[in-house]
């Protein structure tokens, strides 16, 4: 009898560390997810502000670098896009 209570106690064990593993990958997942949605947000801001500002300026030189600026953001977007 004793014998079968300690591979039970073993068993529960082994079940515990499993359980543990998959918590700790899932936690993994979920911060890698944060940590892309944190990306696509700030992307996002900046490419509000960079139409902001060209919407008002005046300067041809500054209208290309703004949307030079607009198009290497919405590259980085897509691409996020595609990975995710």
């Amino acid at each position: 009898m004793a014998r079968g209570w300690e591979s039970k106690s073993v068993e529960s064990q082994m079940e515990a560390a499993d359980d543990r593993r998959v918590a700790a990958e899932r936690k993994q997942v979920g911060e890698d997810q944060v940590k892309k949605q944190r990306e696509r947000e700030s992307l996002e801001l900046s490419k509000e502000r960079i139409v902001r500002e060209l919407a008002a300026a005046t300067h041809p030189r500054r209208c290309e670098q703004l949307s030079a600026a607009l198009a290497h953001l919405q590259a980085q977007l897509d691409k996020q896009a595609l990975a995710g």
